[in-house]
């Protein structure tokens, strides 16, 4: 007599003869006390389990079926059997191995629903069920991911098991870092190809660019408009990758030199906004010998051509502040006259000081 589905021999193998005569009558008695973790059935692709928080959610797109493969984490419920049901790890072989069964199974390679009904049927051989009821979930996937990488806050590869937009992706990776581009690199996955080119959407000629195997997005668009066309839909394979804002250099005759990066957003800077960030002019500056060194493919000296600056007009704004641009460089000379006139009134001031001393 089969109890909740087991047989008396699956009883003995679990608990021996005399325990398994006294749990026989408490399941027959009390079948509420059989304690039971819901685990949700992974019948397709849309199923999404494991923590909120590294998971970024599907939506009902029907992608094509999972497929298992190693390394993979299943959530296997065999139906009143706590002690069969949890989390498994598939091999290196693709295989896992389940309490009760002489043999592992192999799991590479099939579908969850697929992977179910072979369970079923190893439980059912082997005379432990007689009317096994197994689902499969998967929890943990390392094909059936998105990457993350670049400019964000967190970047790391997310689980990723159905569609999500690029905005979803990028709240997973809590937002966009300070030193942020205008722009986000998106590399699709075959994953990704395959169901576009299946849905039909690529044959739509405002459609094709999404559908290309890399694109990129204007993120600065996306924020300030909201525009579904920036906010693209991705799928697991995919990788997106926010590119840096550039770095504005300056040297010279400054009390602090240095690389300075642009904002999130912000694609140049001004002249006196590069000073205010270098802690502004040294008393020896030349501010009428100041350059921007920018990259220019016509240049011909070290690829950069040089575009002198007033800053004296530029500070007293007889003349427009101008823009710097990613990778600029704006050099500050350093005046030889002022440089010798502060060094000899720095001796004048530490002579007349040691005499006063000498006097006192």
């Amino acid at each position: 007599m089969a109890v909740s589905g087991m047989t008396r021999s699956a009883l003995r193998k679990l608990m021996g003869d005399r325990l398994a005569t006294t749990c026989a009558l408490i399941l027959a008695c009390c079948p509420l006390l059989v304690a039971q973790t819901p685990v949700a059935v992974a019948h397709d692709s849309e199923l999404v389990s494991g923590p909120a928080s590294r998971v970024v959610a599907a939506s009902s797109l029907a992608l094509p079926d999972y497929i298992i493969s190693s390394a993979d984490v299943l959530i296997v419920s065999v139906y009143d059997a706590p002690d069969i049901s949890g989390e498994y790890r598939v091999g290196p072989t693709g295989q896992i191995e389940l309490p009760l069964l002489s043999e592992a199974i192999v799991a590479a390679g099939l579908t969850p629903a697929q992977l179910s009904e072979q369970i079923s049927e190893k439980y059912r051989k082997a005379e432990i069920f007689s009317h096994p009821r197994v689902t499969v979930a998967v929890k943990e996937s390392r094909v059936h991911s998105i990457t993350i990488a670049g400019a964000v806050k967190t970047p790391q590869i997310y689980p990723l098991f159905g569609k999500a937009t690029l905005l979803d992706v990028l709240s997973q990776a809590q937002g966009l870092a300070n030193d942020a581009g205008g722009a986000a690199l998106i590399t699709r996955g075959g994953i990704a190809m395959q169901t576009l080119e299946q849905s039909g959407e690529c044959r739509s000629a405002a459609r094709k660019a999404p559908c290309a195997a890399s694109f990129t997005v204007d993120l600065k668009q996306l924020e300030e408009t909201g525009d579904p066309a920036f906010n693209v839909d991705l799928y697991p394979g995919d990788r997106v990758t926010v590119q840096r804002a550039g770095i504005v250099y300056v040297v010279g005759a400054v009390n602090r030199p240095g690389g300075f990066p642009l904002k999130a957003g912000q694609e140049d800077m001004t002249v006196l906004q590069a000073l205010a960030l270098a802690e502004d002019l040294k008393p020896t500056a030349a501010r009428k010998k100041a350059m921007i060194m920018r990259r220019s493919a016509a240049a011909a000296t070290n690829g950069r051509e040089a575009i002198a600056v007033n800053l004296k007009n530029v500070l007293e704004g007889r003349e427009a502040d101008p823009r710097l641009q990613a990778n600029d460089i704006l050099y500050v000379a350093d005046s030889t006259g002022k440089r010798a006139l502060r060094r000899g009134a720095e001796a004048a001031v530490y002579t007349t000081t040691s005499l006063l001393i000498w006097h006192w």
